[in-house]
C-alpha cells in the first residue's frame, strides 16, 4: 500500500539525528506535507501544550523520535532526568496522538529495553524476562513505558501505534559533546581531536570486549517510512544491522577512518555495559522486506565526513 503523498505528517524530534534523517527519507518519497515544531514552539512535556497541538492540527501519522539521550557515562549518572523527560514526551504524545484520532504512530524505542542478559540475537520475546542493565536502567523504563502504551492502545482500541527498535545508531547529524555521545560519535571526536594535537594515546572507557550492532540512520529511516506504509501486524519490531563487533574492533576502525597514528588504551575501571546486544531483526525484515544498505566501515567514513563539515572549524579554534 502506498501512502497519500498529501498526508500531513508530524516529525517530532525533527533536529536530532534519527528525526533529521526521517525527514529526509519523506522528502526523498515525494512527502512535503510535513510538520515539525520547536521546543519554543512546543514543549512536548507539557501536556496541555501537547493535547492543543494535535487537537487543531488534524495531523495523519506522526513519528516520535524526540527524546532525551545520551551515552553510557550520562545514562549512569542522570538516571531521574532520562525516566522523567522521556517518559512525560511518550506519554504526552502518544496519548494526545490517540485522542485526536491520528491515522497512525510510529514510536521509536531502543535496544536498552532488553534485559543485560538475554538469549542472543536478541527476539522481541525477550522483553521484560529479567533485570535491566543498571547504568541505563532510567532510560530502558521510559522507552518501555512508551511501547506498552502503544501496544495497549492497539490492543484495546485499535490505534495503529507501533513501536521500531532500533540498535545502536549513527550517521549524520549524530550527536558529539565530548562527554554526554554515544560511543562511535563519542570515539570519532577523541580520535580527531588526538590525531589533530599529535596526542600519542587515546583512552577507550572499558576493556573492549562488549560487543555492539550499529546501524547508519538513514537505514534506519528507510525502515520507518516503509513501516508505514501497511497496516503491522505486531505491536514493536526491532530493526538492526544484523551482526556486531567489538568495542576494540569499533576503536581499531574508527583509528584508521581518523588517519590516528597513536595507541588505544582500555581504561577497565569504567564500565563496559551490557556485555553484548544483538537483535534479531527476523519479524520486520520478513513481514517488510527491509534490509540495512550501509555496511559499517562506510557509514563511519560518512559519519567522519559530516563531523569534520560540523565541528573542525570549532575544534581547530579551540
Amino acid at each position: 500500500m502506498q501512502l497519500n503523498r498529501a498526508l500531513k505528517i508530524f516529525v517530532a524530534g525533527h533536529k536530532g539525528m534519527v528525526g533529521s534523517a526521517i525527514i529526509r527519507n519523506l522528502k526523498q518519497n515525494g512527502f512535503e506535507n510535513i510538520i515539525t515544531r520547536n521546543r519554543k514552539e512546543l514543549d512536548l512535556e507539557n501536556q496541555k501544550q501537547v493535547a492543543d497541538f494535535f487537537k487543531n492540527e488534524k495531523v495523519d501519522l506522526v513519528y516520535l523520535a524526540a527524546a532525551k539521550v545520551g551515552g553510557i557515562k550520562a545514562n549512569k549518572d542522570y538516571l531521574a532526568e532520562f525516566l522523567y523527560f522521556n517518559t512525560m514526551i511518550e506519554m504526552n504524545v502518544i496519548w494526545s496522538a490517540y485522542q485526536a484520532k491520528v491515522s497512525q504512530l510510529i514510536f521509536l524505542g531502543s535496544s536498552c529495553i532488553y534485559p543485560k542478559i538475554s538469549k542472543q540475537p536478541i527476539e522481541e520475546t525477550e522483553l521484560l524476562k529479567s533485570s535491566l542493565e543498571e547504568t541505563n536502567e532510567g532510560y530502558a523504563l521510559a522507552k518501555i513505558s512508551g511501547l506498552k502504551l502503544c501496544s495497549y492502545l492497539r490492543q484495546q482500541y485499535d490505534f495503529q501505534a507501533t513501536t521500531l527498535m532500533p540498535c545502536n545508531l549513527y550517521g549524520y547529524n549524530d550527536n558529539y559533546h565530548p562527554t554526554q555521545s554515544h560511543v562511535i560519535p563519542g570515539l570519532i571526536r577523541k580520535f580527531h581531536i588526538a590525531q589533530l594535537e599529535g596526542r600519542p594515546k587515546v583512552e577507550v572507557w572499558g576493556d573492549g570486549a562488549a560487543l555492539r550492532e550499529f546501524l547508519f540512520v538513514d537505514d534506519l529511516a528507510a525502515a520507518c517510512v516503509l513501516a508505514a506504509q501497511k497496516k503491522r501486524s505486531e505491536s514493536f519490531y526491532n530493526v538492526g544491522f544484523g551482526s556486531d563487533v567489538s568495542i576494540a574492533e569499533l576503536a581499531q576502525m574508527i583509528k584508521k577512518v581518523t588517519n590516528y597514528q597513536g595507541q588505544i588504551v582500555f581504561n577497565k575501571a569504567m564500565p563496559n555495559g551490557t556485555p553484548r546486544k544483538l537483535m534479531s531483526s527476523r519479524r520486520f525484515q520478513t513481514e517488510f522486506e527491509w534490509s540495512p544498505n550501509i555496511k559499517l566501515i562506510k557509514g563511519l567514513k560518512l559519519a567522519y565526513e559530516d563531523f569534520q563539515n560540523i565541528y573542525h572549524n570549532e575544534l581547530k579554534a579551540a
